[in-house]
């Protein structure tokens, strides 16, 4: 799997593991507001989100982060075992 990283090397947008919503939608959240002139109210009704993460997005104060580098991950499967 191929995520974004920062320039720290810590996932970013929806490669993040506590991502909640997708780097489409936060376009789309965007353009909304930028390019139709709707309100934050507005955009959470018709998208199903509160206002203030629309209005955080909107702001660039979430999701502002752009990829400095896209690096590949290797999940590994661990096994979590109980001794008693």
């Amino acid at each position: 799997m191929i995520v974004a990283v920062n320039d720290k090397g810590y996932r970013i947008g929806s490669s993040h593991h506590n991502s909640r919503i997708s780097d489409e939608m936060v376009d789309k959240i965007r353009e909304m507001r930028e390019d139709m002139s709707m309100k934050y109210m507005e955009i959470a009704q018709v998208l199903n989100l509160t206002k203030s993460v629309v209005a955080k997005i909107c702001q660039y104060e979430r999701r502002a982060q752009t990829p400095y580098r896209w690096k590949r991950i290797t999940k590994d499967v661990e096994e979590n075992s109980t001794d008693e």
